[in-house]
């Protein structure tokens, strides 16, 4: 009897983990199962499936999409590691690392604290601009949990909820959310007459449907604002967490929406860029978790009408959660994200 060879992966923590052939088809499919009784999407198709699992059980130590495949990479926060200073940093994305799209950042990557110091980012973004090519953005997080109580101004939802203090909890998300869209909005406009070719509202809905009503609502300010300005969204999760509960967009209610339906409120609102997130899930292996991404975000590709720059990093897009995540694992989520998805950037 021939044993079935067994093939190198990962799990969602980054180790290694071995499968044969058909465990990883069989992790596939219940990747791919998970997503659709969760979301109610449309499965992978077979010729989709049977590509992912081509490319997850491929001995090869790296994987790449073929010639003239290849797609837009935007990185966020390129601009503050520290490493060679925030320019340097960024001229190292661009000219070492292949980025097309940079991303100038202040360490606390709030709106909140970056409305404080905005008048040395926008000298700091001038420099930069002088000195890269690729276009530049400005990008930080809505972060609405920064303006609740006691670092904010507003009551602590967190702490109210537990409480059955309902309607205070939302009271405080709602006003907390009006004055996060104007933060984010006054910065947006500082950063746009400083020279950036745009500006990104990473990790959007982190703190559920508050955060991401915020989100919209700045997004439509900034583009009353600055007309011409390019504007990502990036999400935090691949659904909106009903913190609130009640808020909606246009007569749609924030709580429990998917990407494909995320991506059309964000278009309405006049995002240029919507970056879909899918977290991963640290004790499924790779092919699972890559299956569950793909499927959770093939709608959204379908659907929209503004690029999709899916989200694929630490722990999000089938990449493990690992600070510097295995080559193995990044290049074959990558790979599979723009064959199957046919998206327009990573």
């Amino acid at each position: 009897m021939t044993t079935e060879q067994r093939i190198p992966t990962r799990l969602g923590d980054g180790s290694r983990l071995t499968l044969t052939r058909s465990e990883i088809r069989s992790h596939i499919e219940a990747g791919v199962e998970a997503a659709v009784t969760r979301s109610h999407v449309p499965p992978l198709t077979t010729d989709e499936t049977d590509h992912l699992l081509e490319i997850c059980a491929s001995p090869a130590r790296f994987s790449s999409v073929d010639v003239g495949s290849e797609v837009v990479l935007s990185i966020d926060g390129t601009g503050g590691q520290l490493v060679a200073g925030r320019q340097g940093d960024l001229l190292t994305f661009e000219q070492y690392l292949g980025a097309d799209l940079v991303e100038l950042y202040h360490m606390d990557y709030s709106y909140k604290a970056v409305k404080t110091v905005l008048p040395f980012e926008q000298q700091t973004l001038k420099n930069a601009q002088q000195a890269l090519t690729v276009p530049v953005q400005y990008g930080a997080m809505p972060d609405l949990g920064r303006y609740s109580q006691p670092d904010g101004p507003v009551p602590n939802w967190s702490e109210l909820l537990p409480l059955g203090r309902v309607a205070e909890a939302r009271a405080a998300q709602e006003q907390a959310a009006d004055m996060a869209a104007r933060d984010i909005a006054y910065v947006a406009e500082g950063v746009w007459e400083a020279g950036a070719d745009g500006v990104d509202l990473d990790t959007s809905g982190a703190a559920g449907d508050a955060d991401f009503h915020a989100a919209l609502t700045a997004v439509r300010e900034i583009r009353h604002r600055c007309a011409h300005v390019g504007i990502e969204i990036g999400m935090a999760s691949e659904m909106v967490l009903g913190m609130h509960g009640e808020l909606e967009w246009e007569g749609v209610r924030l709580a429990g929406l998917w990407p494909h339906q995320q991506v059309k409120l964000a278009a309405e609102a006049g995002a240029t860029v919507f970056g879909p997130a899918v977290n991963v899930n640290s004790t499924k292996s790779l092919p699972w978790n890559l299956a569950r991404t793909l499927t959770l975000v093939k709608p959204c590709c379908e659907e929209s009408t503004i690029p999709i720059h899916l989200n694929v990093g630490m722990g999000v897009g089938g990449v493990p959660m690992a600070v510097r995540a295995p080559v193995d694992a990044v290049s074959r989520a990558a790979r599979a994200c723009v064959d199957i998805l046919r998206l327009d950037g990573l």
